[in-house]
């Protein structure tokens, strides 16, 4: 069995949680689409899994799981989309393979689509784009490519917009496809409509001129004229997706239930797999101030034991065994292995690279890299952290809650790297900083809810001080 890791990304409102309960449905991991509610009620999906997500209907953190579609293991994070919860997304594409890109027919590219983007050429992420919600009033998926900055093109087209989407065109297999059911589960496979073809050519040609300029090898072809066919052509379009020179876009409506089939064949058709990715750590060596960057090796070789908390990076590694955390230096037997759906546990014996897990009773750090050779003095490259952008107070409604806001603090503080908080000696507060007014006000709210510690939440008080600067007759 293959494995693959990807991450869905996008900005807000393009319904990728969606998106992520039909993939799970689809792939036999759920017996039923739960749907998001935005507004209306509590959400039930999947993997909106935190109190405050189900009632806010919207993703606070990320949420993981994995599925197996045609004999492939497929490893999903569900990240956030609010740029006030961006250490997600960052933390997410920094171990995957692979990305979805999830844009909105509607609002296209946003200022958060461009930041996501800048975050997986950090991590060089290699993506797919999937333009949702076609059925839409003013959807316009050309616009939304347009847009994108980035060598991509079409691999499939609608078949109609708005109320109208009937199903897409494959321009690669040229056929159109209709998924019909009562979830769009049974897809019906038929020749293109007549008023679609001279589209679908237009389109299919676009996609082999950007293929060509990103892939030597159909660039030879380009130039004998030969025209390549299917195999080449999803061999090409793999080749450089990989490379990062290009992204398929895939389109559709999940709410609707149409296009998701296709996107799933796009993960195992064109994102790379563990063995596929090139995993550099860094090599740290106590009589030199330098790190050198070492190359992983990805293949399952029982011998060589690495791995990345959550993220396995290379060889296997097994319950019982002993790790080493590379940053404090301290030995830890993994007594509890196991694999995550959304709130959900699998208790496991053995994970292989690429696979997402959770360890129990380790003390750790975000980012930290843990390593079973004592000899080998390795750690993995850490994530960009950004800069707080604001600050506010926070203090205990009630006094006597002062230990159940130092346990929060302390916990929070772990988990995410951009929530900050200091203790201004002058005005004697405590001082919390985040990336937005969500951020700060999601953190009280589970203050309140995960330690029965409502908190006060206010300005910061601005010390004045005064001093003799001359001397008055």
């Amino acid at each position: 069995m293959k494995g693959s890791a990807t991450s869905e990304s996008r900005h807000t409102s393009t319904r990728k949680t969606t998106l992520t309960e039909r993939v799970l449905f689809y792939t036999g991991r759920i017996a039923e689409i739960h749907e998001v509610s935005k507004g209306k009620g509590w959400s039930r999906a999947t993997m909106d899994s935190m109190e405050l997500e189900r009632q806010r209907g919207i993703t606070i953190q990320s949420a993981t799981t994995y599925t197996i579609y045609k004999d492939y293991n497929i490893n999903i994070i569900d990240t956030p989309s609010h740029v006030d919860f961006t250490i997600e997304v960052e933390r997410a594409l920094r171990v995957l393979d692979g990305a979805i890109l999830v844009l909105c027919a509607v609002g296209g590219v946003q200022c958060q689509t461009l930041t996501v983007n800048r975050q997986m050429k950090r991590y060089n992420v290699p993506f797919l784009t999937f333009i949702n919600k076609l059925d839409r009033m003013g959807a316009n998926p050309n616009r939304a490519l347009t847009k994108l900055n980035h060598n991509a093109a079409f691999v499939n087209i609608p078949i109609g917009l708005e109320g109208n989407m009937k199903g897409i065109i494959d321009l690669i297999e040229e056929r159109s496809m209709y998924f019909e059911g009562p979830f769009g589960q049974n897809i019906r496979l038929d020749e293109i409509p007549a008023e679609f073809r001279v589209e679908a050519a237009d389109r299919r040609q676009e996609l082999v001129e950007c293929v060509v300029n990103a892939d030597e090898t159909l660039g030879e072809m380009f130039l004998e004229e030969r025209i390549p066919n299917v195999p080449e052509l999803k061999a090409a379009i793999r080749r450089a997706t990989v490379q990062r020179l290009f992204s398929p876009v895939l389109v559709g409506t999940a709410l609707k239930n149409k296009g998701v089939q296709p996107l799933l064949n796009a993960v195992l058709n064109y994102l790379p797999n563990p063995t596929e990715v090139n995993n550099y750590a860094l090599f740290n060596d106590e009589e030199s101030s330098d790190s050198t960057k070492i190359l992983m090796d990805p293949t399952r070789d029982a011998s060589q034991h690495f791995v990345g908390l959550a993220f396995k990076l290379e060889g296997c590694l097994k319950k019982t065994e002993y790790i080493i955390n590379t940053r404090t230096g301290k030995k830890i037997r993994v007594q509890r292995l196991v694999r995550l759906h959304a709130d959900q546990m699998e208790d496991v014996e053995v994970v292989y690279a690429g696979d997402i897990c959770a360890l129990f009773g380790i003390d750790c750090a975000s980012g930290d890299t843990f390593n079973s050779r004592t000899s080998a003095n390795l750690s993995m490259e850490s994530i960009h952290i950004p800069e707080a952008v604001i600050s506010m107070s926070m203090k205990p409604s009630n006094k006597n809650d002062t230990d159940k806001f130092s346990k929060g603090i302390n916990r929070f503080t772990r988990e995410d790297p951009t929530f900050r908080v200091h203790f201004d000696t002058e005005s004697k507060e405590t001082i919390i900083s985040g990336m937005g007014e969500l951020h700060l006000e999601i953190y009280s709210q589970r203050m309140e809810r995960e330690y029965n510690c409502p908190c006060v939440m206010g300005k910061p008080k601005v010390a004045f001080r005064e001093s003799v600067t001359s001397v008055v007759p």
